[in-house]
């Protein structure tokens, strides 16, 4: 009987004796999995119900009804077990209906049997387990709740983990010993429910983690059977980040979010979603390996409800949390694109559904306005079905900025009636100049390019991108789909400066600027740069200047930089040294010369040089100026003309002597080429004939005159030695003796100007000049004198002179054989200072008078046509007006038309 009784509870519970407890692990899938347990002394009878036939067929057909028969009566029975008491447990799932049981027979050698899991999920100790490997791949997690009702007591649950992680990668690692598992005690802190934790070293993510759970409460032990799993094939990613709802360009519904980043795999994603609006209901569930999903028939005023979780696309893994929730509502009028982001010149368009009290208007009704002011014509409409009505703009003019707003507003209308919501559209002129240049060195090449020119939006960034071609440029540029970026950083000027280094001089760098903006980018006109043709050469070097001796002609000299090897031609400026320097450009196209010579009028002046290059065809830039060169001032040639010289004379009656002192003004440097080292006094008498005096560099000079004629001429002496053209003067006792001069006047015009006027009586003298002095009377002052040309008679002698003060005139006539006698006044001429100052008088007067005449001539010609006008005006037509018939309005007199028109108008008053 006992024998029968086994048999058929053996073929009932399809036990199955497989091997011993530890050689064989259950593999931890990616899903939930039960631990279920009951005690190993439970016997069959008190498996199956009394009464019950032990016919196998009879089992089977009353399975489940034994089991709930027996639920009750297994409580009580877990109540009275022992504390010792060890539970045999198992693991099953879902998808299987057995699980495999640890148990002990009499003669001490463990067991695993398989047993349907029904009867553990109803009368033994039930838990949920699930295992994963966080994402951030550094710890390992169990998680396992209490599942149906146990039939024991939950409270002072305890659960330790014991794994052990092998050092070495094997598929099949060997079972280990139990001492040498490590033990993680598990946080049960939320009722019914613990949570164990192990760190993985993340080189050992392949590896086979080996593991079992022991479980305590109430005083009853459980254990799990042994679990194995490689962390890397269950590790759960966290949610979806970012989760995003928008209306495309295309009306469609798009739903995006970013991956985890930590996940070192690709993943797939599931997404549920649910729509409500007045005229549909839908839920539905999709799974993707992209980050966006497309939902197309997306109305206005509809509610759309999604989340999104993430799990590895290749190989096993776990489902990760679903995201939070993320609600979008559409509006009752829909624009797509809802914002547009273009370049000035382009054509875009803007679709448009709109809905009016849960109704959708019918596209041809549907009108667009921009900014609300300007009614955009029908023929840029275009009906796309029963719903969707779309405009384009052609060729569209960059926006211009109303206030804060920097977008021109598109409305889609019902009509005349305009709903408050439009979209926005964007258009910014891109043309953006980039210049490049290469270094003298040929090692750089500094690219610039400034946003000034462009309208700024808010929010964007801007980036130059550049291709590099292996040898030279395309006919016409083109932006290439394989680019880079280049740093560029802002400089003070407002521009932006990149640096490409090394280069390569004959390669074709195109570039352009990118603009990004959460809206979309925009690129620039690309431009195509040669680094061997935007060269800027280093200045040329060793610059020096002179003016030459004798030939007198500014020389420059330079030598040529070491790069480029092209022909240069080169650019000099020079001017006089100063503050702000006049500069005078002179261009030299012959690429072997290394020095030029050129024209200037002041040979005597300091001249700064500059000299420039640029390569000879014109290719890039011209070079920076070279450091300044300075001329020294030196002695070109001999002096041109001796200082002009007068003399005055002291007689010393007592003694018969006359001294004589020379006065002379120092030359000027045009004159002295370019500087005086001393004066030489030349004499010449007839009795001591010819001899020279040294008198240095002073300006004055004093000799005695003892013979009757005596010659003088100073000469200006320099380094390269005396002048050839000199002033002479002679003084002979006869000569002046000889009165020229009649009469002298001299007439103040103001305290700055004295006109001098003479009269002569003929001579037989040749008259070279006159020479006249003045000075202030009755004081020991200094003599003032210039020259005066021989064939004026009158001369204005500009100077400071006191209106209070006395003045000496004198006016010497000097001819060839010395110098006549001289016409002396003391005074300013009296009897013609009033007559002056009326002429002046008149001068004032004149013009004055002229003009009023003009402007009252002017006058009487405006008054006269006016008053023309007015009596013609007043002339009646002569078909109306007997006086007037038979009258030639073009002969008769003007005085006829006044006497009739106030006949008429006394007779009528």
């Amino acid at each position: 009987m006992t024998c029968q009784k086994f048999s058929v509870a053996l073929l009932h519970w399809e036990f199955i004796y497989l091997t011993t407890a530890f050689n064989l692990a259950y593999p931890i899938t990616p899903w939930r999995f039960k631990l279920s347990c009951m005690t190993p002394n439970t016997t069959y009878d008190f498996l199956l119900p009394t009464g019950i036939s032990k016919n196998t067929s009879n089992l089977n057909e009353h399975n489940e009804a034994v089991v709930e028969d027996k639920l009750n009566s297994s409580s009580t029975y877990f109540s009275n077990l022992s504390s010792k008491t060890t539970f045999h447990c198992c693991f099953w799932s879902k998808e299987e209906k057995n699980c495999s049981v640890h148990a002990d027979n009499t003669e001490g050698k463990a067991f695993i049997s398989t047993v349907n899991s029904l009867v553990f999920q109803q009368i033994g100790a039930n838990w949920n387990i699930q295992c994963w490997m966080k994402e951030d791949l550094k710890l390992f997690i169990c998680y396992m709740e209490s599942l149906f009702k146990n039939p024991f007591k939950t409270y002072d649950l305890k659960v330790h983990l014991l794994y052990v992680l092998p050092e070495v990668l094997d598929e099949s690692p060997p079972v280990p010993q139990k001492g040498s598992f490590q033990i993680v005690q598990c946080n049960c802190s939320v009722h019914d429910s613990c949570e164990c934790q192990v760190p993985v070293p993340t080189a050992k993510l392949n590896h086979t983690l080996l593991l079992y759970l022991k479980i305590t409460s109430g005083g009853i032990n459980f254990q799990s059977p042994l679990m194995s799993v490689q962390p890397i094939n269950v590790v759960k990613p966290d949610p979806p980040l970012g989760l995003h709802m928008e209306i495309t360009d295309a009306g469609n519904l798009k739903i995006s979010w970013s991956s985890p980043t930590l996940v070192p795999f690709q993943l797939q994603y599931q997404v549920k979603y649910s729509e409500n609006s007045s005229t549909n209901m839908r839920k539905a569930d999709e799974i993707v390996s992209a980050t966006s999903l497309l939902i197309d028939s997306v109305l206005p005023g509809s509610s759309y409800e999604v989340q999104v979780r993430g799990k590895r696309l290749d190989g096993p893994g776990i489902w990760g949390d679903w995201s939070t929730p993320l609600i979008f509502t559409t509006q009752d009028v829909i624009y797509f694109p809802p914002k547009i982001l273009t370049s000035v010149g382009s054509n875009v368009s803007i679709h448009c559904i709109y809905k009016n009290e849960n109704e959708i208007v019918s596209s041809k009704k549907i009108v667009w306005w921009l900014n609300l002011a300007e009614k955009i014509p029908a023929s840029q409409y275009t009906v796309l079905g029963d719903r969707v009505s779309k405009v384009t703009f052609p060729n569209l003019n960059a926006t211009r900025p109303r206030g804060k707003f920097t977008y021109d507003a598109v409305y889609c209308c019902n009509q005349q009636e305009c709903h408050h919501r439009y979209a926005e559209l964007y258009v910014i002129d891109v043309n953006i100049n980039i210049s490049c240049e290469t270094d003298g060195y040929l090692t750089k090449m500094t690219c610039r390019w400034s946003t000034n020119a462009i309208q700024s939006l808010m929010g964007s960034t801007l980036q130059l991108r550049y291709h590099r071609s292996s040898l030279y440029c395309s006919d016409v540029p083109s932006i290439h789909p394989i680019s880079e970026p280049k740093d560029c950083h802002l400089q003070r000027d407002g521009f932006y400066e990149c640096i490409f280094q090394p280069i390569f001089l004959l390669s074709g760098y195109t570039m352009w600027i990118k603009i990004n903006h959460s809206l979309g980018s925009l690129d620039s006109p690309p431009t195509c740069v040669v680094p061997d043709s935007v060269v800027k050469p280093l200045p040329p070097s060793s610059v020096k200047a002179e003016i030459t001796v004798k030939i007198g002609l500014l020389k420059i000299s330079w030598e040529k930089p070491v790069f480029p090897e092209n022909n240069l031609k080169f650019q000099i400026r020079y001017g006089l040294n100063g503050k702000e320097v006049q500069w005078k450009i002179y261009e030299v196209y012959d690429a072997k010369s290394k020095s030029a010579s050129v024209l200037v009028p002041d040979l005597c002046a300091v001249y700064a040089v500059q000299v420039r290059c640029q390569r000879l065809d014109g290719l890039g830039y011209w070079s920076n100026w070279s450091s300044p060169a300075y001329t020294v001032v030196m002695d070109i040639k001999v002096p041109t003309r001796g200082p002009e010289f007068w003399r005055i004379i002291n007689e010393d009656t007592t003694k018969k002597e006359r001294n004589v002192t020379l006065l002379w003004k120092p030359l000027m440097k045009n004159d002295s080429l370019c500087s005086v080292r001393k004066y030489v006094v030349k004499h010449h008498t007839s009795r001591n004939g010819t001899w020279s005096e040294d008198v240095g560099n002073h300006t004055k000079f004093t000799f005695l005159w003892t013979e009757q004629g005596h010659s003088v001429t100073v000469l200006a002496v320099n380094s390269i030695g005396a002048s050839f053209v000199n002033f002479n003067l002679t003084f002979s006792w006869p000569v002046s003796k000889v009165n020229t001069v009649q009469s002298l006047s001299a007439y103040p015009l103001n305290s700055s100007c004295v006109l001098l006027s003479w009269t002569l009586s003929p001579s037989d003298y040749y008259l070279m000049y006159f020479v006249t002095e003045w000075k202030i009377l009755n004081e020991d002052s200094e003599i003032k004198w210039l020259r005066i040309p021989p064939s004026v008679k009158k001369y204005y002698i500009h100077d400071h002179f006191i209106p209070i003060e006395k003045y000496q005139f004198s006016l010497y006539p000097v001819f060839m054989e010395g110098v006549g006698k001289p016409k002396i006044i003391n005074s300013f001429t009296q009897d013609d200072i009033e007559k002056h100052q009326h002429d002046a008088g008149l001068y004032v007067i004149v013009p004055i008078i002229i003009s009023s005449s003009i402007l009252l001539l002017g006058t009487l010609l405006i008054s006269h046509q006016r008053m023309k006008k007015l009596f013609w005006e007043d002339v009646p037509n002569p078909k109306n007006c007997s006086w007037a018939q038979g009258l030639n309005f073009q002969k008769v007199p003007f005085s006829i038309f006044l006497t009739q028109n106030i006949e008429r108008t006394f007779f009528e008053v």
